[in-house]
């Protein structure tokens, strides 16, 4: 009975969400044969989106709007054009880097479609540890964005070989483009994929070089999907706004959830607070996909610039990849309406919990309660459960776990204890069942014999009034193993000083709390996702 139940609970969350809607029986069929002909992947609601609703908005980004049909059609042709290329070399791994916009897509979809393994590289990269991870996955075709023809030169030194396609171009160049290939090869389909093929997304690398995360069409499947359209209001052909990178495991699940509802994707390169609202206004986007920060942004933005924009269509704001500032997360919804949705994802286990914004209105800092079919567990060293608001790690069991990292990747073992795998996070569960995150399990320092989390240090800082952000973390010390280090931005106009910042800390928390250091600089470091590079703080 309780298969049966799973159908019916996922039928009527597919209804709801109108994904499952009354359609021409002819729709459902092309839906289905588009299905046979493009191959069960990740990117398959590209082609169901084409004949659902073929000329509808599909893409818009700043290149202008490309229907579902028109997108769908220029996929084929590009996957003909790297079909023809595999047939003298042998069918490849394709890196991508680039940013948000139709090139990326149309990248990932052709190379879905002719069975060709995807990486996904971080735009933020430099050259060495670009080189790194395409020799370690073998990529031998790399599309990229111009802007990181240098990045994509330094990398492929010992590669000559590789074959190199711009996918978006500032400037005139002599050199092949994905929208060339498209161009040549409009109106053919690519022959069936022999293979299939994964999409491989890079772990953050806080502990080392970036793994590779392989995730295909089976990872996850209608689990996933109904554990978010349980928690997060998507509805089918309701545009949404995705300023989170795609290259990312969080702004790429948003990109195929949008895909499987023939949502409208709004996009543009390069993420810009004013900007991001005015598209949501101007294209009446009932959903944001954003990293937290981008939040943060957005609500430093002044008051006057802020207040041109209603944000009245959104429906559901939605982030994930870093912790959320709570200060943040309630003047958002005391502007725009109760619409955050909080989530704690993992590249490896994709959906863990999701915070609604009644949850977040009753704790800000939650990350959420557990996705449906996700179970997790907080656990000690000796992998004894604990009880309510006590810290240990992390644990989480669920169908949404990842196919493994590809080879060569170093760490391989990621923690497994009794069927649940370590999320490599610090937390406790409130009596409520709402998880929270106090920092990763390497960022616990033992200062003086005491436990310390950064992350109540950090909460502490950020309330000052005259701090506008501040990340803490643990050093070496001689004498006491190690110690706190705070960094902290002020807020324009300020005259706190370190010591001032100091007794705050003292007058809030325990003495062995108190950072020794606390330096104050005009932005803190952060990567093309908005997680803070701690490594580069380290080094200051």
């Amino acid at each position: 009975m309780s298969a049966v139940a799973d159908q019916v609970g996922l039928l009527s969350t597919l209804w709801r969400a109108r994904l499952i809607a009354p359609l021409r029986p002819d729709r459902y069929l092309r839906m289905g044969l588009a299905v046979r002909r493009a191959g069960v992947n990740a990117t398959i609601g590209f082609a169901t989106a084409a004949q659902r609703c073929p000329d509808a908005p599909g893409v818009i980004d700043e290149l202008g709007t490309l229907t579902w049909r028109e997108l769908d059609d220029r996929c084929d042709a590009l996957g003909v054009a790297l079909q023809k290329d595999a047939e003298d070399s042998g069918l490849s791994t394709i890196a991508v880097m680039c940013r948000n916009h139709r090139g990326f897509i149309e990248a990932l979809v052709a190379a879905n479609r002719i069975g060709a393994d995807v990486l996904l590289l971080n735009t933020s990269f430099a050259g060495p540890a670009m080189k790194e991870v395409i020799e370690r996955e073998g990529a031998d075709v790399v599309i990229y964005d111009q802007e990181f023809a240098p990045t994509v030169d330094r990398a492929l030194t010992d590669r000559p070989q590789a074959r190199r396609i711009l996918a978006w171009v500032d400037e005139p160049a002599n050199a092949v483009t994905v929208e060339s290939l498209i161009t040549a090869h409009l109106g053919q389909r690519p022959q069936p994929a022999t293979r299939k093929s994964d999409v491989i997304l890079l772990t953050s690398g806080t502990t080392g070089s970036p793994k590779g995360a392989k995730r295909s069409a089976g990872s996850g499947g209608a689990g996933d999907l109904k554990a978010v359209l349980d928690r997060t209001p998507w509805r089918a052909e309701e545009p949404i706004v995705i300023a989170a990178p795609m290259f990312h495991a969080w702004g790429f699940s948003q990109l195929l959830f949008a895909a499987l509802l023939a949502c409208p994707i709004v996009t543009r390169r390069k993420f810009d607070p004013a900007a991001t609202l005015a598209l949501v206004d101007k294209y009446q986007a009932t959903g944001l996909a954003v990293v937290p920060v981008m939040f943060d942004r957005i609500m430093d933005l002044p008051e006057e610039i802020r207040n041109r924009y209603s944000g009245k269509s959104l429906r559901f704001a939605t982030a994930s990849g870093s912790r959320m500032r709570p200060d943040v997360v309630t003047a958002f919804m005391d502007q725009f309406g109760d619409v955050i949705y909080n989530n704690y994802n993992a590249t490896e286990a994709g959906m863990i919990a999701t915070a609604t914004p009644e949850d977040l209105r009753a704790a800000p800092d939650t990350a959420g309660r557990p996705a449906d079919g996700t179970e997790l567990r907080i656990l000690d060293a000796e992998h004894r459960e604990l009880p309510p608001g006590e810290v240990g790690q992390i644990f989480v069991r669920s169908g949404t776990l990842f196919d493994g990292y590809t080879e060569g990747s170093a760490g391989t073992d990621k923690a497994f204890h009794d069927g649940f795998m370590a999320s490599g996070d610090l937390g406790y569960l409130d009596d409520a069942g709402r998880l929270f995150v106090v920092g990763r399990d390497d960022e616990m320092i033992v200062s003086g014999g005491e436990n310390v989390y950064p992350i109540e240090v950090e909460k502490t800082l950020t309330v000052h009034p005259e701090v506008a952000e501040a990340t803490v973390l643990g050093v070496d010390d001689a004498e006491y193993g190690q110690r706190l280090a705070a960094f902290v931005v002020l807020t324009d106009g300020s005259s706190v000083n370190p010591d001032d910042l100091k007794q705050h800390v003292r007058d809030n928390l325990a003495n062995y709390k108190v950072p020794r250091e606390i330096t104050i600089l005009p932005e803190l470091p952060r990567g093309s996702t908005g997680k803070i590079l701690r490594n580069e703080l380290r080094g200051n």
